[in-house]
């Protein structure tokens, strides 16, 4: 049986170290769209034994609300992986939304995971599918081989950008993760990238998400670059400290003015090409005509506004005749 996947809203995803039981704590009272627990680079060596059980009794003994709970596996490239997966998963299963897979390189590292959480809900009796993927691109290798790696299991729910690493990966001259690169004067030096990965994950129905900016008191900063994304169409941004919170909410979702626009293309797109309302292909609202593409974008950022609990201002009036 195939598990329905449905967008879940990601505008503020937040790290927490799998290893500190306070910050695991902190961050369920955080009105955070997902909640991530981390077991990679957050977390040092010594410490990941017992960060799987911390993480484990986290999700089975906390109050997570509707937060998306996630946990960040270490990378297929070391020995930590495959007990990360099997003692959190038969742990906790039932409660974890999603693994999260950093340092993604092919589709077989995608497959690789999705035949081990099968395994693992088959032996447990836990429903086949229901737990999804998160794929993070962190090196070239990844990006050239994003399209595969997109499509590679139904298990796959979001791409996400992990600039530092990315950042090291192609020998990119600058130490401020997300900020440009000195001597890049004109454009955005993440600009490919970024859409690079927007336009694998559109194309297989998944949500992508920027990854984090390190300056965490610098709001300002934060707001710029996540701008950036959130401009393109990114779903949302990791946030590192409780005050990049407000910022992601506020930035990825729509302006209320664009929200209550959107809801009334969709109402007066709905009656004009209803019977009572001429049964017309294009019609006006107001100055501005409207069809059927102006429908899916209207979809769009009315879509992300409910997600977001946005609630509309204005209401359709259908013409009078005469």
């Amino acid at each position: 049986m195939t598990h329905t996947r449905t967008a879940r809203p990601r505008r503020s995803c937040l790290a927490v170290p799998g290893s500190n039981p306070r910050f695991i704590e902190k961050a369920q009272g955080l009105p955070v769209d997902q909640v991530f627990l981390d077991l990679e680079d957050a977390c040092a060596p010594l410490a990941k034994e017992g960060a799987r059980l911390t993480i484990v009794n986290a999700l089975n003994e906390g109050d997570w609300g509707d937060r998306l709970r996630v946990v960040r596996v270490n990378d297929w490239t070391t020995h930590w992986t495959y007990r990360d997966v099997v003692t959190v998963v038969e742990g906790a299963g039932p409660n974890l939304d999603c693994v999260m897979l950093p340092k993604v390189q092919d589709a077989t590292q995608i497959r690789a995971l999705d035949l081990l959480l099968t395994q693992i809900e088959k032996t447990m009796g836990f429903e086949v599918g229901r737990i999804g993927i998160e794929a993070q691109i962190e090196n070239a290798r990844g990006l050239i081989n994003v399209d595969e790696i997109a499509a590679a299991s139904p298990r796959l729910e979001t791409i996400i950008f992990g600039p530092a690493d990315f950042m090291a990966s192609i020998n990119m001259k600058s130490l401020v993760v997300g900020e440009q690169p000195p001597g890049y004067d004109t454009g955005d030096a993440y600009h490919y990238i970024l859409m690079r990965l927007l336009m694998a994950a559109r194309a297989n129905d998944l949500q992508v998400i920027d990854g984090p900016y390190l300056q965490i008191r610098d709001l300002d900063g934060y707001r710029r670059v996540a701008g950036r994304s959130a401009a393109l169409g990114f779903d949302g941004k990791w946030v590192l400290h409780p005050g990049q919170v407000e910022v992601a909410n506020e930035v990825y979702s729509p302006g209320q003015q664009d929200y209550d626009h959107a809801e009334l293309i969709l109402d007066a797109y709905a009656w004009h090409t209803s019977e009572a309302g001429g049964a017309k292909g294009a019609a006006m609202l107001g100055d501005e005509m409207i069809d059927e593409a102006s429908r899916k974008m209207a979809l769009v950022v009315a879509g992300k506004g409910r997600a977001a609990g946005m609630r509309r201002t204005t209401t359709f009036e259908p013409p009078q005749e005469g």
